[in-house]
């Protein structure tokens, strides 16, 4: 059965978090989406656990932060990271990072991580998107044949619970279709693999009174160090009764040698726990670890997003995080595109600005991979008496020096990676910074990167200013009283920007030193120039001590008008 054609601005393909989070930025900005999932919006094996602060910073735009944070993880729970001879054994070594609710407060984010794996966040991210008709998310529906014009894509959309068929038109399409990625190989894009494919398991079970049992040893994560196959983590789910163990199946030796990766999956659980608890099995499932990031993002009016694009190593949680910021990068250039401001080229700076930031935290992921895979366990770790315990204090040294907790705490990762297409106007007086920042490095206004977070005033994050235009950010210097960017004339600037139409406030900054402000000086210290631009997703697209002179060919760089080199 048919029906008659349909109009949509923007087709997303699959309607997992990335579908979804590319939906809420389009209807955040008023553009309108249909998304296609083929799924029944179940989620039946939780993969996806921490919800990177870069990702809650973008949530908190689209408000949905409050919701991911009270999906359902206790605020008590620990989210300690715990290496074990086994789970309730021998703790080796422990990297504390207190509870939700006690944890300091962030330098660097208003939104620190947060526990919320796929069974929590789906439905989350399902209302806030809305199921068909009351919203664009339909679920059971495939799309069975793209082809692409010269002002729209046209696809073949099958509703497998009604049984129809119809024609759906939309000026762009995006795929957030899997790793596997039909559209990708319809467009003809490779993604060739970059490291050697590894093989898991994950095993979901329920232990209703481990973590009763566990008391004060409880963790968020818990790295094994048992075996080649049992060295990697086992992970609370929701913080009370629902696990994750990850089993490595090592598909380059014998069955023999193998046999520990292909055991039974209750074997297998039982093995991890010293402790006898009631253990209830619920799924196990083979995976395959691809590191892959594809050779470009766009095909004329389709772009790649989320795993289609890249998959990276599950090791430091950016895979997850990297597609929801392909989503925001994306969907401020696409709705830009369809209200006429964006510039001609606009568009083609989402491959320039996004691909190689995959390509950076695919090898970052593997990095920390490879840091578990390499690591020699020895056998004396597993006694008890002052043998043990020697062997054991002298693998946590090894632990911390091997820089292990990074894994867990990586704000230079999530917030210290920089964009670098055409839009992004170097600062001429500041060498461009080489690798990426260590530890201590907290956000500021060079260009290409995510603009610092710092309290405008008591409740007002400066990330809170951002997002549905461009953002002049003024700064007097220390010790200039009323003067500096306060009596600065922005007129000839505001009139470039609106005469393109394109959107633009301008905040001067009077934040005081009052309760939750920051002062004023430390403020425009962070942002360290009298003048930052910065772009609608966050990112800072200029900045300096004297506006512009040429503000049309400054606005027209910016909005990705001029060619991408």
């Amino acid at each position: 059965m048919t029906r008659s054609d349909e109009w949509t601005d923007v087709l997303i393909v699959g309607g997992g978090p990335v579908g979804m989070a590319l939906a809420l930025d389009l209807k955040y900005r008023g553009i309108d989406c249909v998304i296609a999932d083929a799924g029944d919006g179940e989620v039946r094996h939780p993969k996806v656990s921490t919800i990177g602060p870069r990702s809650m910073e973008l949530f908190r735009r689209w408000g949905v932060a409050d919701a991911v944070r009270n999906a359902g993880w206790p605020a008590d729970h620990p989210l300690d990271i715990a290496w074990v001879t086994q789970v309730g054994g021998h703790e080796v070594f422990r990297y504390r990072r207190g509870t939700a609710a006690d944890r300091p407060a962030f330098a660097h984010t208003p939104e620190p991580d947060q526990i919320c794996p796929a069974h929590w966040l789906n439905p989350v991210l399902t209302k806030a998107v809305g199921v068909h008709p009351d919203g664009p998310l339909r679920l059971r529906t495939t799309v069975d044949d793209v082809t692409d014009g010269e002002d729209h894509v046209t696809a073949t959309v099958t509703d497998h619970a009604s049984g129809t068929t119809h024609t759906l038109r939309a000026r762009y399409l995006v795929a957030c279709d899997g790793a596997s990625s039909p559209i990708r190989r319809s467009c003809g894009i490779d993604a060739p693999a970059r490291h050697r494919k590894q093989i898991f398991r994950n095993i979901l079970f329920r232990a209703p009174e481990l973590a009763e049992q566990l008391g004060d040893r409880a963790a968020l994560v818990y790295f094994l160090m048992l075996s080649t196959t049992l060295r990697f983590p086992l992970r609370s789910l929701n913080g009370s009764d629902l696990y994750n163990l990850v089993v490595g199946v090592d598909p380059d030796t014998t069955d023999d040698e193998n046999s520990a990766g292909r055991a039974d999956a209750l074997s297998l659980v039982k093995d991890a726990l010293a402790l006898d608890t009631p253990v209830e099995l619920l799924s196990d499932g083979e995976w395959h670890l691809t590191h892959r990031v594809a050779d470009r993002y766009r095909a004329g009016r389709v772009f790649l997003s989320g795993d289609a694009a890249h998959t990276l190593s599950p090791s430091g949680g950016f895979g997850l995080n990297t597609g929801i910021a392909d989503a925001a990068d994306l969907g401020w250039k696409l709705a830009a595109t369809l209200r006429g401001w964006g510039g001609d080229h606009l568009l083609d700076t989402y491959d320039a600005d996004r691909r190689p930031i995959a390509v950076e935290s695919l090898e970052e992921a593997n990095a920390n991979l490879q840091r578990t895979m390499r690591r020699e366990v020895p056998p004396e770790i597993h006694l008890d008496g002052p043998e043990g315990e020697q062997a054991r204090a002298a693998m946590a040294d090894r632990l911390r020096n091997s820089g292990a907790p990074r894994e867990f705490d990586a704000p230079q990762i999530h917030f210290g990676l920089r964009y670098r297409s055409s839009t992004i106007v170097e600062d001429p007086r500041v060498p461009v910074r080489e690798g990426k920042p260590d530890e201590d490095w907290r956000p500021g206004s060079e260009p290409g990167y995510r603009a610092a977070h710092a309290w405008w005033d008591d409740s007002t994050s400066t990330l809170d200013l951002f997002g549905s235009g461009y953002v002049l950010l003024g700064f007097s210097p220390a010790g200039s009283g009323d003067g500096g960017a306060d009596g600065a004339d922005t007129a000839g600037l505001e009139r470039a920007f609106a005469d393109r139409g394109v959107p633009l406030a301008v905040h001067l900054s009077r934040a005081a030193g009052t309760t939750g402000g920051t002062d004023r000086d430390e403020l425009a210290s962070l942002y360290e120039r009298r003048w930052v631009l910065v772009r609608p997703d966050g990112h800072v697209a200029w900045r300096g001590d004297e506006l512009p002179e040429r503000t049309g060919e400054f606005v027209d760089t910016v909005r990705g008008h001029l060619p991408v080199a």
